[in-house]
C-alpha cells in the first residue's frame, strides 16, 4: 500500500497496524508498540508547542535571554517553521480574525507572500493541518521600526495563559517576595525587577539589547539574572480606573535564581546599574525617562516595590474625594440659590414642596405671596378688596377665602 505525503490513515477507536518493509524475520520480537497522540488539542496559542530558533534556523538554548509568555508564541513580525517531513494538526481559535505572521516554512517550502500563502491555502494539506476559527496571515514584512514593534498577541493573552496553566491544573507558584511584580504580557507574578522606558525615534532596540548584554548581563555578580526586553503597550486610564488609551514603552524584566531573603536581590542591583547608565547616557540611547519597580525577598526592597501601587492607590482615592467635594459643591450653590442650572432641573422632593407652579400651591392674590428664591423681582401689590369685589360680581356670585390670608381685611 502506497500513501501520498500528504495523505492520511484513519483508524477506529482501538483498531491497530504493523508494517514492516518486506524483509522481516520471523525470528525476530515483535517490535515496539506506537501510540499516536490526540492532535485535536493541539492549540496555537500554546507557548509549550513552540520554541526560539536563531537566524541559522539552529533551536536556541535556553540561556539569559528569554521572553514573556506572550511573546513565546509567534508575533506578527515572527517566521514559523514546521519541520520538514513531519505532519502536524493545530487548533487557530483566535480572539483575531486574522493572525500576522512574516512567514511560514512547512512541507519543506518557505512561504513568504501573500500569494504564495494563498495558494497553499486552496491545497487539499491546508485544512487538514489548520482548524479553527482564526485565520493565519502571511505578510512577508519585517518590522518597519528600529525601535521595536509589540508582539501582537495580547487579545490572546488569556488562551496562552489557559495553555500554560489551565489545561493541566496547575496554578502560578507563590512568589518569594513581597508585593511581587506583573511584567505586561506575562502569565504570573515574578520577583526580582522591572523598568518601563519612555524612548525617542532615536531608539534602536537591538543595539540596545545587544548592549546590556555585553555591559552587564555578561558580568559574573550577575551569572544568576535573565533578562526580557521589548516593546509593549501599556494601558493609561485616568485617576486609575477609567481607560483612556495605551502609550508604548520598552520594558525590560530582571529575574534571577536567588532564595529566601536574596531573591530578587541580584536582579534588583542590575536595574540599579541600568537606571543609573540611563541617567549617565540615556540622550545618546534614544532613552527619555525610566520607571524602574523592585520585589525582593527582604522586607525593605518588598516595600519599595509597592510604591508605584500605593501611589496609584492614593491617586485613585484623591480624585474620588476631589469629585465629591465638587459635587457637593455644586449642589450646595444650586440650592442656596447661588448657582443657576435652568437646562438642568433636577426633580427633587423638595423642589416639587417648593415650587409655586405646582398645583398643590395656587398663585397668591395678593403681596403676602411666597418669594421666588431663583430671581430676586419684586412682585406688584394686588388690593385683595377689590379682587374680591371682582369675584362676587360673577354670574355665580360665589367666592373663595384664601386661608392664608386674614379675613379681616377682606371686604364683602
Amino acid at each position: 500500500m502506497y500513501l501520498p505525503l500528504n495523505g492520511e490513515l484513519v483508524l477506529a477507536s482501538g483498531a491497530g497496524f504493523t508494517a514492516f518493509d518486506g524483509s522481516w524475520d520471523p525470528g525476530c520480537d515483535s517490535g515496539a508498540t506506537v501510540r499516536f497522540a490526540d492532535m485535536e488539542h493541539h492549540a496555537w496559542f500554546d507557548p509549550m508547542l513552540w520554541q526560539a530558533v536563531s537566524p541559522g534556523r539552529e533551536l536556541e538554548p535556553g540561556g539569559r535571554i528569554f521572553s514573556v509568555d506572550e511573546e513565546r508564541v509567534p508575533c506578527h513580525y515572527d517566521d514559523v517553521i514546521f519541520q520538514p517531513e513531519t505532519s502536524f494538526r493545530v487548533n487557530v481559535d483566535s480572539s483575531r480574525r486574522v493572525i500576522h505572521l512574516r512567514s511560514i516554512s512547512l512541507m519543506g517550502q518557505e512561504l513568504s507572500s501573500p500569494e504564495a500563502w494563498a495558494s497553499y491555502l486552496r491545497g487539499p494539506s491546508a485544512p487538514l493541518q489548520f482548524h479553527g476559527n482564526g485565520t493565519l496571515q502571511v505578510t512577508g514584512t519585517s518590522c518597519p521600526d528600529k525601535s521595536g514593534c509589540a508582539c501582537g498577541n495580547t487579545p490572546d493573552g488569556h488562551r496562552i495563559c489557559t495553555a500554560l496553566l489551565g489545561a493541566s491544573g496547575r496554578q502560578c507558584p507563590v512568589p518569594a517576595c513581597r508585593s511581587p511584580l506583573q511584567p505586561l504580557g506575562h502569565c504570573c507574578r515574578v520577583c526580582g525587577a522591572t523598568i518601563s522606558l519612555d524612548f525617542t525615534p532615536d531608539f534602536d532596540l537591538q543595539k540596545y539589547r545587544d548592549g546590556l548584554v555585553q555591559a552587564l548581563l555578561s558580568q559574573p555578580k550577575y551569572a544568576s539574572v535573565r533578562m526580557a526586553i521589548s516593546k509593549v503597550h501599556k494601558a493609561r486610564t485616568f485617576l486609575g480606573v477609567i481607560p483612556r488609551s495605551s502609550t508604548p514603552l520598552i520594558q525590560i524584566v530582571l529575574i534571577d535564581d536567588e532564595v529566601g531573603a536574596q531573591t530578587g536581590t541580584a536582579a534588583e542591583q542590575m536595574a540599579a546599574d541600568i537606571m543609573e547608565d540611563i541617567a549617565q547616557h540615556g540622550e545618546a540611547l534614544g532613552i527619555s525617562s525610566g520607571e524602574m519597580e523592585v520585589a525582593t525577598g527582604s522586607t525593605f526592597s518588598g516595600q519599595a516595590g509597592s510604591h508605584a501601587w500605593s501611589r496609584i492607590t492614593v491617586e485613585m482615592v484623591l480624585g474620588l474625594l476631589f469629585g465629591l467635594l465638587l459635587l457637593g459643591g455644586i449642589l450646595f450653590l444650586y440650592r442656596k440659590a447661588k448657582l443657576r442650572l435652568p437646562a438642568l432641573h433636577l426633580p427633587w422632593p423638595w423642589d416639587r414642596a417648593e415650587d409655586p407652579a405646582s398645583p398643590a400651591f395656587p398663585a397668591p392674590a395678593s403681596d403676602k405671596g411666597f418669594d421666588n428664591p431663583m430671581f430676586d423681582v419684586e412682585l406688584p401689590s394686588v388690593d385683595a378688596g377689590e379682587m374680591l369685589q371682582e369675584m362676587a360680581s360673577t354670574d355665580h356670585q360665589v367666592f373663595y377665602l384664601n386661608p392664608l390670608y386674614d379675613a379681616s381685611e377682606t371686604e364683602t
